[in-house]
């Protein structure tokens, strides 16, 4: 019997993923962020509302978002751990075609990734989990045992120190180009670290740019893209550089996610109807900007 909660057990995280955007006309994410002290009224400051908050959130999306995107430390750090597992299985209540990927960054080898694996797929049963893919291949290969799940591997994130390390140049060598270590991760999840599909890639809506040179790199992988709303990242131009995707296919699909901008909308009552209209303002130009199919943002030259 499947558990409380537990994922759905039909086809790959990639078959999922479609079949939610496709089915919901979305490719919106909700990112799951609570911070008690900017809950409403009587609730502010209280972690014991965690769940309550989070939970009308999916409530009032539930028909907007092909996704939800806990993340875990928002709730680690407030001892609501228990409430993410509910919150988890109320999401496959109210909204049960989205899929939920837990926003982890986790990244480790040997018995500790074996650990973490568990964590996200086991206790909280999420269909896909964010990954540093720093340490390498062998830090995949306990979440690539779990059939089904999907990693998604940081690649070019949104912060403003992304390029620190990101942007850096790699030498060419044997078979590998001169390339960005995005790049490079890119490529290694779409060749050889890639297995049935189930490998995805974040990369923020802060530099479209560098979208379009990921999706040029990794044509069918799908891409999580945070950093749409409070972080200034324009939802148009991330869609435009990164959506190729045609329905009933599994390639080519973008995740675009927005928390704060969409939990915040209004600091009173009214809190989850803010949300919603905020949300179905940016499903639609979300929308809009895969009808309109402008060209893509030109990738840079390293």
């Amino acid at each position: 019997m499947t558990a409380p909660g537990a994922a759905p057990a039909h086809g790959s995280f990639a078959a999922r993923l479609a079949r939610a955007q496709d089915s919901l006309d979305s490719m919106l994410c909700v990112g799951l962020d609570p911070e008690p002290a900017r809950f409403p009224g009587g609730w502010a400051g209280d972690a014991n509302r965690i769940l309550d908050f989070c939970r009308a959130i999916v409530d009032a999306t539930a028909d907007l978002a092909c996704a939800y995107k806990p993340q875990i430390a928002h709730f680690a750090a407030h001892r609501a751990e228990d409430q993410l597992e509910d919150l988890i299985a109320h999401i496959r209540r109210a909204a049960p075609a989205a899929v939920v990927i837990l926003d982890a960054k986790r990244g480790d080898i040997g018995s500790t990734a074996e650990r973490y694996a568990r964590e996200a797929f086991e206790r909280y049963r999420a269909d896909a989990v964010t990954l540093s893919p720093y340490m390498g291949f062998d830090s995949l290969e306990p979440y690539l045992a779990v059939p089904d799940v999907g990693l998604i591997l940081l690649c070019r994130t949104s912060n403003p120190g992304g390029a620190d390390l990101q942007d850096q140049v790699l030498a060419a060598t044997g078979d590998w180009p001169a390339e960005r270590v995005f790049e490079r991760i890119a490529r290694l999840a779409d060749g050889p670290w890639q297995r049935d599909g189930r490998l995805g890639l974040v990369v923020g809506a802060t530099a479209p740019r560098e979208i379009a040179c990921v999706r040029e790199i990794a044509p069918s992988l799908p891409l999580l893209i945070p950093g749409v709303g409070a972080q200034g990242g324009d939802a148009p131009a991330a869609v435009q550089a990164g959506w190729r995707a045609r329905p009933g296919g599994l390639g080519g699909r973008i995740v675009v996610n927005s928390s704060r901008a969409i939990l915040y909308a209004s600091a009173g009552a009214d809190f989850a109807d803010a949300a919603r209209r905020v949300a179905a303002d940016t499903r639609e130009q979300l929308r809009a900007a895969a009808l309109r199919g402008a060209d893509p943002p030109r990738p840079p030259s390293a």
